[in-house]
């Protein structure tokens, strides 16, 4: 807080004036700060779907891997179901044999969210390299 002493009316009165640059330097300092964290707040999670064709077959038992996860939760692995405990054993041993190393996942549309996320993850520590999310339903 700065201080005047007035010069005209009464003698030797000092008049406040408030001094607004601390104030005006610190939020300054602030918002460069908040500018410069706010970018690195925000997490991004990439997601390719595929394009769908007109002519495309939703992928068969013998050619592709299908992973589901029910409504209920129960997971399974080409329509035969398996505990969860089981899951990565069972992807590590399905791609071992394939070359591809592609994972269809398909969850059902009120699946619990936190079990469709901890079987992709189960999936991709079994050995799952990609983990393509289906569109349609797969028909069995």
């Amino acid at each position: 807080m700065g201080m005047a002493i007035a010069g005209g009316g009464k003698k030797n009165r000092a008049t406040p004036q408030m001094n607004v640059t601390p104030l005006v330097d610190v939020v300054l300092v602030l918002l460069i700060i908040f500018m410069v964290v706010t970018p690195l707040l925000s997490k991004q999670f990439w997601l390719q779907l595929p394009k769908q064709e007109s002519n495309a077959e939703p992928p068969s038992e013998n050619k592709s891997v299908v992973l589901t996860v029910k409504k209920d939760g129960a997971l399974a692995i080409n329509g035969v179901d398996l505990a969860k405990a089981e899951l990565r054993d069972k992807v590590s041993r399905v791609m071992a044999a394939r070359a591809d190393k592609v994972v269809y996942f398909d969850a059902a549309d009120d699946a619990p969210y936190a079990i469709t996320v901890e079987a992709m993850d189960l999936a991709r520590q079994g050995g799952a390299k990609t983990i393509a999310i289906l569109t349609n339903k797969v028909m069995r």
